[in-house]
């Protein structure tokens, strides 16, 4: 399994701007048939400046993560770099997920 991971450092000024933009987002980006699921998450450090998130899309299949790079990916980000860009730094990993292991209490 891949994790699409994109972090996002977001200017305090814009930060609930940016969370309304990104949950409305983060549906078209799955809309595309390309992710299982997304999860938003904050990360959490002190920063005066900025909030940090964490947006991890589940593939799936690596090359349904590299079709999305080849057809939508531009498009989708074209929206946030317009509004966001000087408020907002993005970058983006892929993760493998090699185990998943769970706590099973009965």
């Amino acid at each position: 399994m891949i994790i699409y991971n994109v972090t996002v450092n977001v200017d305090k000024s814009i930060n609930k701007e940016w969370l309304d933009w990104i949950k409305e987002h983060i549906p078209q980006v799955l809309a595309t048939g390309k992710f299982k699921e997304a999860k938003l998450t904050k990360v959490l450090v002190d920063d005066d400046e900025a909030d940090t998130y964490s947006i991890q899309y589940r593939a799936h299949s690596r090359e349904a993560l590299e079709a999305y790079y080849t057809e939508d990916a531009e498009r989708l980000r074209a929206d946030g770099l317009q509004r966001f860009a000087d408020k907002s730094l993005a970058f983006r990993t892929e993760l493998e997920v090699i185990d998943e292991y769970s706590v099973n209490f009965k």
